[in-house]
């Protein structure tokens, strides 16, 4: 069975880029669109760490870490010990890697904020952002159509550097109906009262040119600037993104009780979670939930 879980951004999150080009230290991109995302690696090893430890072989296996700590251990015992047959049982038995009963999939975009020089902040999203989306829901949602805004307007649109005008943009046929669109079960996505629905192209550019860029530079004893400079990336804070997650197939029955019990970690209220790196620098506090 496959969950969906929604992160609202709290702050910048640095997702760690696996690349550096020149002075510019990227984040985790998508391959095939160059889009952020969250590793899901990043995920799981934040909610491994929020479960009981009771819970936390059962859900998520064991570590190469918790693996050599118990070899370790063995031998000791093992080296110390007079019943050398019952010791190297005891080693077998503690040293195999065990399947966690919970998967955790990236977390990707479904809708970014970007500065409006006339309208403050409007969230945009588009076609392929949101039909990946609509793959793992239920509701069987059309698809917007391009330029539908959620707002009555009757002035151009100012998104970065672009211009949309307004009769390039459609208004959603009913009211309100743009926030089935939007993850129900947050108070911060309430907050939320502009979104368009761009083409592919315009979208991915608006979000290139948005991510939050912030410049490094390092400083001697004497606060004199010691060599270059650096540009770091974050995805900014209001971003919405989603994982899905779900039960391994090898878990013999448990699949129900290891669902129940990640649901009831993410459905803690007023929950702030954080992931990713630079957490020293305030980066990567979301609010994390499940439906």
């Amino acid at each position: 069975m496959t969950n969906l879980a929604y992160l609202y951004l709290l702050s910048p999150l640095h997702t760690g880029g696996t690349s550096q080009e020149g002075n510019l230290v990227g984040i985790a991109r998508e391959s095939h669109t160059d889009l952020p995302y969250l590793p899901s690696s990043s995920i799981r090893g934040r909610l491994r760490a929020a479960t009981p430890k009771s819970d936390r072989t059962k859900l998520w296996g064991n570590t190469i870490e918790d693996v050599t700590s118990a070899t370790t251990n063995s031998t000791q015992t093992q080296a110390s010990t007079e019943n050398q047959t019952t010791s190297a049982t005891t080693s077998t038995a503690v040293t195999n890697l065990i399947q966690g009963a919970l998967w955790v999939g990236d977390a990707a975009l479904l809708w970014f904020p970007v500065p409006s020089l006339s309208h403050g902040v409007v969230w945009v999203s588009s076609p392929f952002l949101l039909r990946r989306w609509m793959r793992l829901t239920n509701n069987k949602l059309p698809m917007p159509e391009v330029g539908s805004f959620s707002k009555a307007n009757s002035k151009n649109l100012y998104l970065k550097d672009a211009i949309f005008k307004a009769t390039d943009l459609k208004k959603w046929n009913e009211k309100n109906q743009w926030r089935q669109y939007l993850p129900p079960g947050s108070q911060e996505t309430n907050t939320i009262s502009q979104v368009l629905v761009l083409s592919d192209q315009d979208c991915q550019v608006l979000i290139q040119s948005s991510l939050w860029r912030q410049v490094k530079v390092k400083l001697d004893d004497k606060k004199n600037v010691d060599g270059g400079f650096r540009y770091e990336e974050a995805i900014p804070p209001e971003t919405v993104m989603f994982f899905p997650w779900g039960s391994t197939e090898a878990t013999n029955g448990q699949a129900s009780d290891a669902s129940a019990t990640l649901k009831s970690i993410l459905q803690k209220k007023d929950a702030v979670w954080q992931l990713g790196g630079q957490e020293s620098l305030g980066r990567g506090f979301v609010e994390l939930w499940s439906n």
